[in-house]
């Protein structure tokens, strides 16, 4: 499964950086209702996905991309992300900085074109908010509408919160030693999955667009205090 995926890309998607969040019994519900605004990116988030892939500590990236991947290898990951083939989703804060996002990457190879991987990770600063959950079932909606029937998640076995996330969605896990692999098997779109992705899409470009017109405010506001106070630099 992992040979059909693009083997330019140095850094395919593996796991999640989320780590398990506190039982109160709340946060495992992944039924309970949490409006989370998954916004889609394109070519124009690539810095902002360089910044947020650059933020992760070592153990971090060794949890994403399965070993301890370098600055380096995250920019050339980067550079290499393939917007017209691959789907990437994004959290965005309300400073609009990216504090979680997915990576759906698509098989290219014909025997496998009905399969697609899923990597994920979240900061330290956004996490036991459900974010990396969140962030599967968005994925799994858009694989399904895109007629994907198998998709696939590769994780080191120590990484539970992923595996934790793919066990509860119904997925087959394969361990092997320090690596598990997770299939899960899609069920058909339907006009209820392709109408929800449509608002869900919708609703997260307004929430995008009011928090990009709050900043500007507040930027303004801080812009305005520093002329005020007679700061040069403002």
């Amino acid at each position: 499964m992992q040979g059909s995926m693009d083997s330019k890309d140095p850094l395919p998607p593996a796991g999640s950086t989320e780590p398990t969040p506190p039982d109160d019994g709340r946060a495992q519900k992944r039924s309970d209702p949490l409006i989370v605004p998954i916004r889609s990116l394109g070519p124009g988030h690539r810095e902002r996905i360089a910044r947020h892939l650059l933020a992760l500590d070592e153990h971090d990236r060794y949890l994403r991309f399965g070993y301890m991947a370098t600055d380096e290898q995250i920019r050339h990951y980067v550079d290499g992300l393939n917007f017209e083939r691959d789907q990437i989703f994004g959290i965005y804060n309300r400073k609009l900085d990216l504090i979680a996002m997915a990576h759906l990457a698509f098989a290219t190879a014909a025997e496998y074109r009905l399969c697609a991987e899923f990597g994920v990770s979240v900061l330290k600063s956004a996490r036991g908010r459900g974010f990396g959950a969140r962030l599967f079932d968005r994925a799994v909606m858009h694989a399904r509408n895109e007629g994907v029937e198998l998709l696939f998640i590769h994780a080191l076995s120590e990484n539970t919160v992923m595996i934790s996330i793919a066990q509860k969605a119904g997925a087959k896990l394969q361990r092997d030693g320090s690596e598990t692999e997770a299939y899960l098997q899609l069920p058909p779109a339907t006009l209820d999955s392709r109408v929800s992705e449509i608002v869900e899409s919708q609703l997260a470009e307004v929430d995008y667009r009011l928090k990009a017109q709050a900043k500007q405010f507040r930027d303004f506001l801080v812009a305005l205090q520093g002329r005020r106070r007679g700061d040069p630099l403002s």
